[in-house]
């Protein structure tokens, strides 16, 4: 490991300090999740051929598929944070270890959650008490899906650890190859084009899903042949103390996106409350408004690598800048791309599916969510920033406020006193106004700089 010395301003020499910028980090991710996001709404375009029931269970099938993801995203923060520490500070075999040892925490979750995604598919989904066709449909999406967990599961593994060391630009083209395969697939799987069989909704899980293991077997590939910027970790990677720090910086992430995902489903099942068409006019909404939201997750991506690249450099103060300076460019990006989106709602919601009151509604949700963009612009740059950092209690209890306390409280008392589906639909408004505030002052008070610090002294004194 590179060493070094502090000097009287907090700063480290003989540590090179991350030359990348935001900018060169953002935008490989943000094409890459904005391609994804184009994937999706031709998918939305496909299945809702298919009908507002088709629309509702697909949606119904990703949330549950991601809520039983929590654990991996765990993992993936874990990766993300100590990764993006040690390229900061050019322990590079460090980050190879790191990435070896989440890499098998990750396979052994993947099929842990394979089990009850197989096996209880049909329970799982009828939690939001849809009709019983959808719910079937639902089920047969989520048990096609899970076959692939492990695939899903080392995509988002090296991903995460390419991203952390500086390298956005391999996930990229990787996943504009698979995602170009995902929308053939799709159609040839889902109308029974080019010999493939008719399968409707499941045949978009088996898109998904094949693209998924694809993308894997690439990653994979190219890993083992040491072409990745990420080495292969050696002997001893699965050590106790690895273990244990990214359990420390991912389980809260995990309760986190458990949290998150629960929190999706109660509101969703509130939605579902109001019928088929506002379900499906969230699915479709929240799939256009995608488009801003992916600018978002990868000014995201750039904060938390350059967080935590600049704190294992020992340079925390330029790690709270780059982080300001990722949250403002987001901001500035999501609000030029939702106006425009606002302009064109009524138009690419109708070009998705054929049903006035799903379009109607569709458009409402996105007049709702869309003033949200700077709020939620906040939440995802910051937030990243944070779990870069290895602060990933503070968002666990922004997310448990903002969602469960705010989002499903008031749309629980809205739906309770027989308010529109509209008034559901505002308490994102409340949600992302909560959490906002709450992450500002948490990044402000500086409190994040010593997280891996108090992880390093709590091991210690227990192996003492």
């Amino acid at each position: 490991m590179a060493q070094s010395t502090t000097d009287d301003s907090g700063e480290t020499s003989g540590i090179k300090k991350p030359q990348l910028s935001i900018w060169e980090l953002a935008w490989p991710a943000i094409l890459s999740n904005l391609l994804f996001a184009i994937i999706g709404i031709v998918s939305i375009k496909m299945i809702g051929s298919l009908g507002a029931s088709a629309v509702a269970s697909v949606t119904t099938g990703h949330r549950i598929f991601f809520a039983l993801q929590a654990i991996l995203m765990a993992v993936s923060a874990g990766t993300t944070a100590l990764v993006a520490r040690s390229w900061g500070a050019q322990d590079y075999e460090e980050a190879a270890k790191i990435t070896t040892a989440s890499l098998w925490i990750g396979n052994a979750v993947a099929i842990a959650l394979t089990i009850p995604c197989y096996f209880f598919a049909e329970t799982i989904a009828s939690v939001f008490g849809l009709p019983e066709e959808t719910t079937q449909q639902a089920a047969v999406f989520i048990k096609y899906l899970s076959v692939f967990n492990i695939a899903f599961a080392v995509n988002m593994i090296l991903s995460a650890a390419l991203r952390a060391a500086g390298d956005t630009k391999t996930p990229l083209w990787i996943g504009i190859f698979t995602n170009i395969i995902n929308v053939f697939l799709i159609y040839a799987l889902v109308f029974g084009q080019f010999g493939f069989p008719q399968l409707g909704v499941a045949g978009a899980a088996l898109a998904n899903g094949l693209s998924f293991l694809i993308a894997s077997m690439i990653l994979l590939a190219l890993w083992k042949g040491k072409r990745l910027k990420v080495g292969v970790g050696g002997k001893g990677s699965l050590s106790r103390r690895r273990i244990q720090q990214l359990v420390d910086i991912g389980y809260p992430a995990g309760v986190e996106q458990f949290v998150f995902q629960i929190g999706f489903v109660a509101f969703l099942w509130l939605v579902a409350f109001y019928g088929e068409a506002p379900f499906a006019a969230y699915g479709i909404g929240v799939q256009i408004l995608s488009l801003s939201f992916v600018v978002g997750f990868g000014f995201s991506i750039a904060g938390a690598t350059l967080v935590g690249q600049h704190l294992g450099a020992r340079s925390p103060d330029e790690a709270e800048k780059q982080g300001w300076r990722a949250t403002w460019m987001a901001i500035g990006s999501m609000v030029m791309l939702s106006v425009v989106i606002f302009i064109f709602a009524e138009p690419i919601a109708r070009f998705l599916i054929d049903d006035d009151e799903v379009v109607r509604l569709t458009v409402i949700f996105i007049y709702i969510l869309g003033i949200s963009q700077p709020l939620m612009a906040i939440e995802f740059t910051l937030g990243g920033c944070l779990r870069g950092a290895g602060d990933t209690r503070f968002p666990l209890i922004t997310t448990m406020t903002g969602l469960i306390g705010v989002r499903v409280g008031l749309a629980a008392i809205f739906a309770y006193f027989g308010f529109s589906v509209i008034w559901i639909y505002g308490a994102l408004i409340g949600d992302y106004l909560v959490k906002g505030f709450m992450l500002v002052y948490r990044f402000r008070s500086g409190a994040w700089k010593q997280i891996f610090s108090d992880s390093e002294t709590k091991f210690a004194k227990v192996k003492s």
